[in-house]
């Protein structure tokens, strides 16, 4: 059994860290979906509570988001997104005390900061172009950090079921943001139908957002969550640091 002091050296190691990073993006792309699916149905129906449709709905778009977020960081954190999953990981001596700790903090900090992005975007009869442009970009952001996993090599079998999750997601996210922005995340689908439509009101909305959000995705990816010079074994967590 490693020592308090073996395992706590582990919990900040830099795979741990990138890790806790992992843990926090896959959690708040599971909360955003599943709680702006909520938020949907709640305006797109008068009695989503009593509305089985509106439960579909939700249970859909948990579904879809669930499987991308364990799929994105299955490879360094486990895909934990959940502090109950930790929780027994930590129990059965997968992973550590303090390393259980910090995934807590990592996915509460993850539910939190999705939440608050909901509550600021959408409150109000009308969303304003700042919360629909932030819509959008987190939407992005989410697609295109999945279409970086799907692509990393490094994947392995786990690769084969990328343009799956890529899909998933897109589905995911439009079940949480139809009713608020039509869940576009392709500027190139909102120029085609402006452009047939005749209107091109708000059409930033569909442009800054989704550019921003996918640079950062990109950015992410790439250089804190799975930097290209870490070996083929890119999980954060090792067999034998458990307490």
């Amino acid at each position: 059994m490693a020592s308090l002091k073996s395992c706590f050296r582990h919990s900040v190691a830099s795979g741990a860290l990138r890790s806790y990073v992992a843990e926090f993006i896959s959690t708040f792309l599971f909360v955003f979906a599943a709680v702006g699916a909520t938020m949907a149905s709640g305006k797109t129906t008068m009695d989503a509570g009593r509305d089985s449709s509106s439960l579909v709905a939700i249970a859909v778009a948990s579904a879809f988001s669930l499987s991308v977020a364990v799929y994105i960081s299955a490879n360094v954190s486990g895909g934990h997104v959940n502090p109950a999953v930790t929780f027994g990981m930590a129990v059965g001596g997968h992973i550590s005390i303090p390393m259980a700790i910090f995934y807590w903090i990592a996915q509460m900090l993850g539910s939190v900061v999705a939440c608050l992005l909901l509550k600021i975007t959408t409150v109000g009869q009308e969303m304003t172009g700042f919360g629909a442009s932030i819509l959008e970009g987190v939407m992005t952001f989410s697609l295109v950090y999945t279409v970086y996993a799907s692509a990393d090599p490094r994947r392995g079998a786990m690769g084969a079921i990328g343009p799956l999750a890529i899909g998933l997601i897109a589905g995911a996210n439009i079940l949480a943001s139809g009713p608020f922005t039509g869940g576009s995340m392709n500027p190139a689908c909102s120029f085609g139908a402006a452009v047939i439509g005749g209107s091109f009101k708000n059409q930033a909305v569909y442009w800054v957002g989704p550019l921003i959000g996918a640079a950062i995705a990109g950015i992410l990816y790439d250089n804190v969550v799975f930097p290209t010079q870490v070996p083929d074994s890119l999980r954060g967590i090792s067999d034998g640091v458990g307490v």
